[in-house]
């Protein structure tokens, strides 16, 4: 097993820099943060902040690469991924391993068909409250890394190779024997809470109080656990009181990344949520009235801002 010693993370919103700062509080030489030069220079000139600490992270340029990385954590948005495929292209080397954060139940396949499944472990954050400001990130429950292979009781040299690096570095993590169906429980969390929380304009602590907003949430959820069986994924009802429990657990007035989105006036990512289970909704001949609605409730939403903005 290769000891992970060049980390390289794509994407410095509220998830990429939690983890960035625990990678360079414990070794400030292990991560380098690609950026285009005019991230680069915001971040200089702006300075980055996790938790009110400031953080002197080691920045390089798409083509400016100097060998291939050990890990790539992907930690953009969805609309992002296109572009940070292409600018860790110089940073892939026969070893490296590729961990994508992003939402979502695509993102592997896509970067999977650029530099090979075989580079790549399923990988999702739960549990995190983070929430970004500009350049300035703040979070009380840091979450944890769920990762591993497709049926983690194969090959591990991969995910012992990461396991060793959070461990080295305090990041909390897990890895589950069946990482696809984890893969599509945090998908059902994201298609709930992400998007009622959206429409709602409504922080963690509405879902931990309300049951209307939790009700409303677990509709949207329900619609993924009927086209999760369709896929051969055997989720049931019990999962999502599992991540209602997650949720009880964040800090109350912490926001999801789709309501963060809404409020900074940013694309959000509702076409990988209900975009996608109206898509396999279709597929499958399947109604999906509830992501129908919150499909077009978000689009007027990020239409609006558009418009206001405008």
């Amino acid at each position: 097993m290769k000891k992970i010693e060049k980390v390289l993370l794509s994407g410095l919103g509220a998830i990429g820099s939690a983890f960035a700062s625990k990678l360079f509080d414990s070794d400030p030489e292990i991560l380098k943060v690609i950026a285009d030069p005019v991230r680069i220079e915001k971040y200089q000139k702006n300075g980055v902040t996790v938790n009110d600490k400031s953080y002197s992270f080691q920045f390089c340029k798409p083509g400016s690469s100097t060998g291939p990385a050990d890990l790539i954590l992907i930690a953009v948005k969805q609309h992002n991924l296109a572009q940070s495929i292409q600018d860790i292209s110089g940073f892939i080397g026969e070893n490296t391993i590729i961990l994508s954060l992003l939402n979502g139940i695509t993102s592997e396949e896509i970067i999977g068909e650029k530099y090979g499944h075989e580079k790549l472990l399923l990988s999702f954050v739960v549990g995190t409250d983070a929430v970004r400001e500009g350049t300035h990130t703040h979070f009380s429950n840091i979450g944890k890394i769920v990762f591993g292979e497709v049926k983690n009781t194969t090959d591990l040299s991969k995910v012992k190779a990461i396991q060793e690096l959070f461990d080295r570095t305090q990041i909390p993590y897990s890895i589950p024997e069946d990482m696809q169906r984890e893969l599509w429980w945090k998908y059902m969390m994201n298609v709930g809470i992400n998007q009622t929380s959206a429409v709602l304009g409504a922080p963690y602590g509405v879902f931990q109080k309300i049951g209307e907003a939790r009700e409303l949430m677990e509709m949207a959820s329900m619609e993924v656990i009927t086209l999760a069986e369709k896929r051969g994924i055997n989720l049931t009802k019990e999962d999502i009181q599992r991540y209602v429990a997650v949720i009880n657990t964040l800090a109350p007035d912490g926001k999801t990344s789709m309501l963060q989105d809404i409020e900074a006036g940013r694309k959000t990512e509702v076409e990988i949520f209900s975009g996608t289970i109206i898509e396999l909704g279709l597929q499958f001949g399947i109604e999906t009235p509830v992501n129908q609605i919150l499909y077009r409730m978000i689009r007027t939403l990020e239409l609006q801002q558009k418009l206001l903005y405008n």
